[in-house]
């Protein structure tokens, strides 16, 4: 995949409490450990890989799930401006699967984004 029309991008609003209907996606000895809101929906983190709920249409009663396991990503990066007028910061995956693009706004804690990452790809 090359170009920027490969790019699936995501925008990350804030933490929230994982959403008790993300236990139906779920398999045996999978856990969800965080979440986050994005403009329409959430993204869960769980201890297998990063599920992102995507609700479509005027009503968002079309729902689009994508399943990430973190088997599939090869390197990942964050940018951010530093503490001081940081508004928001970017994560950018590279996987098998692609390239994807996480806008974090200023909500997110970066550096406990980055761990969250570094904990699920590297155990």
């Amino acid at each position: 995949m090359s170009g920027i029309s490969n790019i699936l991008t995501w925008t990350f609003v804030s933490e929230c409490p994982i959403p008790n209907d993300v236990n139906d996606l779920l398999v045996e000895g999978e856990e969800a450990i965080a979440a986050y809101k994005t403009f329409r929906d959430s993204a869960i983190f769980t201890n297998k890989r990063l599920i992102v709920r995507d609700a479509q249409g005027i009503t968002g009663k079309k729902v689009e799930i994508y399943s990430l396991p973190y088997s599939s990503i090869n390197m990942w990066s964050t940018e951010n401006a530093g503490k001081f007028l940081d508004f928001n910061a970017e994560v950018e995956l590279w996987t098998r699967a692609g390239h994807v693009k996480i806008n974090l706004n200023k909500g997110v804690d970066i550096r406990k984004f980055d761990k969250l990452i570094a904990n699920a790809v590297l155990k």
